[in-house]
């Protein structure tokens, strides 16, 4: 057995980290609202609100905040945030605010533009403003909305947040038929393969 390891060990680094994380989110939201600006938010952290409503254990730590909010409301929302710490960044063509001087992209607030394209020309919209609750601290986006994301974007992390959700059975075999059909066939996929 080797000595005591001076500082602090990697899971205390990973608890701070998504407290980090919680930190921004509560600053941003809360600023947002005391602004006026309408969202709802969306990715990891709103996956988490949904998952944590039925198993708290099940929740997966994220990286980042993502906030969907109007095009027009941009002005708004960089007078909000930067107001409360955060710089403004237009990065790798994402509206991102950094958490100070030290701030990393990687894991700053990312906006997303409500009713917009994800991509120019691929056809799926985001979510609109309206397509959202209030959950007891923020506004996120409901859980079909969420969904609907989550198989847009189908990256590994998307799979994986969306098999969390059919884990906790917030989504099940009747959600298929509320979906477009190619958004369909991707759950029924993931319903299939539920394991991976």
């Amino acid at each position: 057995m080797t000595g005591a390891t001076v500082g602090i060990s990697g899971w205390e680094k990973a608890l701070m980290a998504a407290e980090r994380v919680k930190e921004r989110l509560r600053r941003a939201t809360r600023a947002l609202e005391e602004a006026g600006v309408a969202y709802a938010v969306v990715g990891g952290n709103a996956v988490a609100e949904w998952v944590a409503r039925i198993d708290d254990g099940a929740v997966r730590n994220t990286k980042d905040v993502d906030i969907l909010v109007l095009r027009t409301e941009l002005p708004a929302v960089k007078a909000a945030l930067e107001a409360v710490g955060f710089e403004y960044h237009h990065i790798w063509g994402v509206d991102t605010f950094i958490d100070g001087a030290q701030g990393r992209p990687s894991e700053g607030v990312h906006l997303l533009f409500a009713g917009e394209e994800v991509k120019p020309g691929d056809g799926h919209r985001l979510p609109k403003i309206g397509e959202s609750e209030r959950g007891i601290d923020f506004q996120v986006v409901n859980l079909e909305a969420l969904l609907r994301m989550k198989l847009m974007a189908w990256r590994d992390k998307d799979r994986t947040h969306i098999r969390d959700m059919i884990g906790v059975e917030l989504i099940d075999a009747s959600w298929p038929a509320r979906l477009p059909a190619a958004l369909a066939v991707r759950l029924q996929q993931l319903l299939d393969t539920p394991d991976g």
